[in-house]
């Protein structure tokens, strides 16, 4: 039998985070294209009879879930959420994460810590001995971004990390969040010390948040060749 490849692999490990949901559920909707999958997946479900409400991460996973039938809500009407299902642009063995990649951090961080639980979805290429591979995306505000540049650059120093730093584009002009902010992509190869240097960048003024998400992802479900994975504790 040959091994899942990465397309198959997104939609098996979202496959098995449906085992997760239960009638009733207010549910964070990731963003990315495991995340997408899972909505993809969700959407069958609702459509055969199960009843959720979804809370989107971003405009663009509120679109699809809305044209495959999925009930949404915003964290006004539901602040309290009982399970997020999101993808990961990296995991560790101690289920730290590198988010970002698709533009939508901060309000994929928002959504998961106003949930009981997040169960991260992924493929086995996602998973890393040491954070850092993956460009770890910084959101800053519009105003002063050469100081929060340097700022970011400087504390990255301090945390024992070196690298480009580059402000994300589009179309040649700024990446700009549904937040309003622009991103900055961190190029530091490893981080050895993610929450040091989490605490570094979050006391720069310009910085508004930042993709390492530490201490909320309680189960992370890897797909590959050898099958699925799960990590940590699925029912905690």
């Amino acid at each position: 039998m040959s091994s899942p490849g990465p397309l198959n692999a997104k939609r098996l490990a979202a496959a098995r985070a449906l085992d997760f949901i239960e009638p009733g559920m207010r549910l964070g909707l990731g963003t990315g294209s495991t995340a997408a999958e899972f909505v993809a997946l969700l959407g069958q479900r609702v459509a055969d009879g199960l009843r959720v409400v979804g809370i989107p991460t971003s405009e663009r996973t509120a679109a699809q879930a809305r044209a495959v039938g999925i009930p949404l809500a915003t964290l006004e009407d539901q602040p309290e959420l009982d399970l997020t299902v999101d993808g990961a642009d990296e995991f560790d063995s101690r289920l730290r994460l590198i988010k970002g990649g698709g533009g939508a951090l901060l309000r994929e961080k928002i959504i998961a810590m106003a949930s009981h639980r997040m169960i991260v979805i992924a493929d086995e290429s996602k998973a890393v001995a040491v954070l850092g591979r993956f460009p770890l995306p910084v959101e800053i505000d519009q105003f002063g971004v050469a100081v929060t540049v340097r700022q970011t650059r400087e504390a990255a120093a301090r945390a024992g990390c070196q690298g480009e730093i580059v402000l994300r584009e589009s179309a040649g002009a700024p990446f700009v969040s549904d937040g309003g902010n622009f991103i900055l992509d961190c190029h530091l190869g490893r981080i050895d010390a993610p929450e040091d240097l989490a605490a570094r960048l979050v006391a720069i003024p310009g910085v508004v948040d930042h993709g390492l998400f530490l201490g909320i992802a309680s189960t992370v479900i890897s797909a590959g060749a050898g099958g699925i994975t799960v990590l940590g504790r699925p029912g905690s």
